[in-house]
């Protein structure tokens, strides 16, 4: 009776739904892990949450001290149900840390293109994304071949906050072709010059096979904003697959590599001072209306806005539209051109 009464008062800890509770894995079945965390009853581990976390329930065995969350505090059988997410998130980048580390092969599944690459389904749950310049010639250097399939690959970067795995392809396929290139280009220099072939036409710009040497061709990119000194809108309309294009090595970051194709070209800002002087005229076409005013195309790369609160009421600009103006005021490091429209003459006192 004295035990009874002992075993009544026994003070179990406070927990509530939501916390966090250390404890000790005591059974693992196929469908269910028991947990001790000091109560009345184990915490169990069980159906949906199970499932989530399988390849971290292989790591486990009898034992183990793990961080559980107390999903439910008691259901109708007394048992306290427990999620093991945060656990198996935390042993999964240690799991992808160590992989970078010691450089070993792991296997993911792809998922669906995106933005240059494949997004991929990596063990643990995880989602990565493989570069299409990590895809080596085995998929033929295309991410849409890696979709819906296994892929044997390694770790390249691992960053917890950024939530971001990056994995490369080519360092499984292709190992020796890829140490040679990380050789080739720790030799060559930014503003080398190279005629390269697009190989994909992306909206954010042109990934190029670059041939750095007769023996070494590498993927590059040339972003959008380093194609023209214009404005460009759309790349599909200027490139195609296979077109061969000259391009200037902008910079490169480890294995990165991106070139541009403008700065082949006289950067048409250049010695805009006197090209333009404040005040003197010009003439160029309306080439695109704003909620703030009217862009007017001068020569190619140099574009001016003529601010809405310099346009007339009863003006009516419109695109493609040929117009006059005055150059009020030039900003040549931000590259900001400001003009005044004016039919005739210049306005005495317009600023």
């Amino acid at each position: 009776m004295e035990e009874l009464l002992a075993l009544s008062q026994q003070q179990f800890p406070t927990i509530k739904q939501g916390d966090f509770v250390e404890g000790t894995v005591v059974e693992i079945k196929p469908k269910t892990i028991f947990i001790d965390i000091g109560g009345k009853t184990e915490g169990i581990v069980t159906g949906k949450e199970l499932e989530l976390v399988r390849e971290f329930v292989k790591s486990l065995k009898v034992g183990d001290k793990v961080t559980a969350q107390v999903r439910v505090l008691e259901n109708e059988r007394g048992q306290t149900l427990l999620s093991l997410r945060k656990a198996a998130a935390e042993f999964s980048w240690q799991f992808f840390q160590k992989a970078l580390k010691e450089g070993k092969v792991v296997e993911v599944f792809g998922k669906e293109v995106n933005r240059g690459g494949v997004v991929v389904i990596a063990p643990f749950g995880l989602f990565g994304f493989i570069p299409g310049s990590q895809i080596g010639k085995k998929y033929h250097r295309r991410p849409e071949n890696l979709v819906g399939q296994n892929i044997k690959v390694k770790v390249l970067e691992v960053d917890k906050e950024k939530n971001r795995l990056v994995f490369s392809e080519r360092m499984v396929s292709e190992p020796e072709i890829v140490e040679k290139e990380k050789k080739v280009i720790k030799k060559v220099k930014e503003g080398e010059i190279f005629e390269a072939e697009v190989a994909r036409v992306e909206p954010f710009g042109l990934f190029i096979l670059v041939p750095l040497t007769k023996e070494v061709e590498v993927e590059g990119l040339v972003h959008i904003s380093e194609v023209s000194w214009e404005k460009v809108t759309d790349l599909t309309q200027m490139f195609k697959v296979g077109e061969k294009v000259k391009v200037m090595l902008l910079n490169k970051a480890g294995d990165k590599l991106q070139f541009s194709i403008k700065r082949l070209k006289p950067d048409p800002w250049e010695g805009i001072e006197k090209k333009y002087p404040v005040d003197s005229p010009v003439k160029g076409k309306v080439v695109e209306i704003t909620d703030f005013g009217a862009l007017v195309n001068l020569e190619p790369g140099i574009e001016g806005l003529i601010h809405i609160s310099k346009i007339p009421p009863k003006v009516k600009l419109k695109e493609g539209e040929k117009v006059k103006c005055f150059i009020e005021h030039i900003d040549k490091e931000r590259r900001r051109l400001s003009l005044v429209l004016t039919p005739t003459e210049k306005p005495i006192g317009y600023k």
